[in-house]
């Protein structure tokens, strides 16, 4: 017997006390689960969210939240199978399923990495380099990330109930913002399997995630200026969102993902032998079918040069000819049905619309072939081809939201460019095509109108992810019609969920504020060196102030032998005298940055276990024979690694001359171990 769903609200489970709404199998008709409109308190949620969620999120580290979704993703990984039985029933295939759950779980783990790996193991996130805002450096601006003290509400669509979800919320997650999911209803029975896993783990702070199941009533209504809703979905519902009085002047931050009259581009260069062909035919047969073309990235249109247009028809139609349709938990089906009933009846009347000005060339939107199921019982279509009909408009107007794509021919790349454009905005565009020159002048001409574009050819086609699959560390989103958000793009995406503020102060308070040390703020020499201390006594500000060290001549002529480095400002007289940026003999400046690693770095074993690298390494006064340098080593950032018995440590370097002049400036990178006080 089929349960009513519940939500997940201050948490515990809220049971509607009506049954609601049967959801229908897509395969099949019969009832998986049933769905009430009428929901828990959606302000109390919100402000539980706001007052327990977001306190015990912002109580982390980036690297502790990215920790935890790592351990839950891994967690949820070993639940897989019973996601997979309730993913056939929306009418996803294997394939399809492991698109959308397979995906959200491997979109966790990606942001996990991301965030261990380029954000601070703090709460606070610098965004370029500090900006000098008086001549002798005691006032100084930096760009700050922090966390906002809000509730990011996800409102997403039916097609992918698992991965949808945990797009939104690994990024949200990450910033600090706890997050309210209100799944489509549709197949929001798997998304609720999902979130009751999430919550049996125990692995999520109290109040970070809560479900709203049915009705979303009242949600933006008790919004205010620190929240954000990322919504997926319609263009219609995206604009009336868009007209609320809280998005329009109460400041709540509105990110929409909207319909996408997405196209692939085939280049006038290729021809039916080459290997560009065949990769242009698959994938638009690919997106047409997986998900039962039910994807905003989907292939809607086919833009080809005319005299390749019967060729490609023809391609194509054979290909999806061997597509089988039928129940989506059969190993042998390639394309189950479409979410609902009526789902398929909005994509039927998409197509009739369509053919006010195109002719369908393979399929027949009202039957099809069916093997396990019954065509009628359950969301079945047939994959439909269309050819477009001179300067037709429909094709670049109406989006079938199911397996329908068109063909549409061009005559020069300018003209297929101003095809593309008039789909006024998408989420992603593909050209395939060997040609450099057309890559490159398709590709500049359709970026102002898409947030992705891939360019498919037989180099990358091993290795490409495809036109349709959106990655955790690229931006997903797209201008005009595709609804002008943007989400994932790794680090983007949690700074897209963070408040960038200017700080202006001396560089001592920027350093406290930050809790990265600042160019010009105090430097503490002890009597310890700095490399004898672990990551438990070492302090932000502790500074190695090294002896001097006279460049001879004899150093220059050996490192020029050395290393085989016999640039002529190292080696010749004359020709450096002759050079207006020297007027004579210099050191090379990698022996500088050598001879100052020589000054600073204690020899003896200890906490330090190894340097990893030097960033942001910049010359800036040359160094003749005969000059001294210095160099001041300071502790700038300390990073602990989590589960891990070291962690990082970023040391700024200031090399200078007898005139403290600064010869060089740069970032050195160690391992050190965590140790006690």
């Amino acid at each position: 017997m089929s349960h009513t769903l519940e939500s997940y609200a201050l948490g515990s489970w809220f049971t509607p006390e009506d049954e609601g709404a049967p959801l229908a199998d897509a395969n099949t008709g019969e009832t998986v689960a049933r769905i009430s409109a009428n929901g828990p308190d959606v302000a109390a949620m919100i402000d539980y969210a706001r007052r327990v969620g977001g306190p015990a999120l912002r109580a982390l580290t980036f690297h502790q939240r990215a920790l935890i979704l790592k351990e839950l993703a891994t967690y949820l990984t070993g639940h897989k199978d019973e996601f997979y039985a309730l993913s056939h029933r929306t009418g996803a295939t294997r394939r399809d399923t492991m698109v959308d759950v397979d995906g959200g779980f491997g979109t966790l783990f990606s942001f996990s990495s991301k965030g261990r790996r380029e954000l601070p193991n703090s709460t606070v996130v610098l965004d370029g380099p500090l900006e000098p805002l008086g001549r002798k450096g005691t006032f100084v601006g930096q760009h700050v990330y922090t966390s906002r003290p809000g509730v990011a509400v996800q409102i997403n669509a039916f097609n992918f109930p698992v991965w949808g979800m945990l797009e939104k919320l690994a990024p949200a997650f990450l910033a600090g913002m706890p997050s309210i999911v209100k799944p489509a209803g549709q197949t929001s029975y798997l998304t609720e399997a999902v979130v009751r896993r999430m919550v049996e783990s125990g692995l999520l702070p109290e109040g970070s995630l809560q479900l709203l199941v049915g009705t979303h009533r009242g949600l933006l209504d008790n919004l205010g200026p620190q929240d954000i809703v990322g919504f997926t979905g319609s263009a219609a519902t995206g604009a009336l969102l868009r007209e609320h009085p809280n998005v329009v002047r109460g400041g709540v931050q509105l990110n929409v993902e909207a319909d996408s009259l997405n196209c692939s581009i085939l280049g006038p260069d290729v021809r039916v032998e080459d290997p560009e062909f065949d990769l242009f035919v698959k994938q638009v047969v690919t997106e047409m079918t997986v998900k039962a073309g039910q994807k905003c990235t989907a292939i809607r249109r086919v833009i080809v040069p005319e005299p390749m247009a019967d060729a490609v028809t023809e391609a194509i139609s054979d290909r999806l000819s061997a597509v089988v349709v039928g129940a989506a938990d059969r190993e042998d089906v390639r394309m189950g049905p479409l979410a609902t009933l009526d789902q398929r009846a909005e994509v039927r009347k998409a197509v009739k619309a369509l053919l006010a000005s195109a002719d369908v060339v393979h399929g027949d939107p009202d039957e099809v072939e069916v093997v396990g199921a019954d065509a009628e019982a359950g969301a079945f279509m047939s994959p439909i081809l269309l050819r477009a009909r001179p300067d037709a408009g429909e094709p670049h107007e109406v989006e079938a939201f199911g397996p329908v794509s068109t063909v549409i021919t061009y005559d020069g790349v300018a003209q297929a460019v101003e095809l593309a454009a008039r789909g006024t905005g998408s989420l992603v565009g593909s050209v395939v095509t060997h040609d450099p020159d057309v890559a490159r002048e398709i590709v500049l001409g359709l970026a102002p109108w898409h947030g992705r574009i891939l360019v498919l050819d037989r180099d990358d086609a091993k290795e490409s992810t495809g036109h349709g699959s959106p990655l955790p560390m690229l931006v997903h989103g797209g201008p005009g019609r595709a609804g002008g958000g943007e989400e994932m793009g790794g680090v983007r995406g949690v700074k897209h969920h963070m408040q960038r503020t200017a700080i202006q102060a001396s560089p001592d308070m920027a350093t406290a504020i930050t809790g990265h040390w600042t160019t010009g703020s105090r430097r503490d020499v002890g009597e310890v060196h700095p490399f004898r201390k672990n990551l438990a006594q070492l302090r932000i500000g502790d500074t190695i102030s090294s002896a001097d060290r006279t460049v001879t001549r004899e150093d220059i002529d050996h490192f020029a032998e050395f290393t085989g480095d016999t640039f002529y400002a190292h080696t010749d007289e004359e020709a450096a005298a002759a050079n207006p940026l020297f007027g004579g003999i210099v050191a090379h400046g990698y022996l500088v940055v050598s001879l100052a690693a020589g000054l600073f770095v204690d020899p003896d074993p200890g906490p330090v276990l190894a340097n990893f690298g030097v960033d942001n390494l910049r010359f800036l006064t040359p160094v003749k024979e005969g000059e001294t340098i210095r160099v001041q080593l300071t502790a700038k950032q300390i990073t602990p690694r989590a589960n891990a018995d070291y962690g990082e440590v970023r040391w700024d370097a200031l090399v200078t001359n007898e005139r403290d002049e600064p010869v060089a400036t740069y970032d050195v990178l160690t391992l050190v171990a965590k140790g006690d006080e």
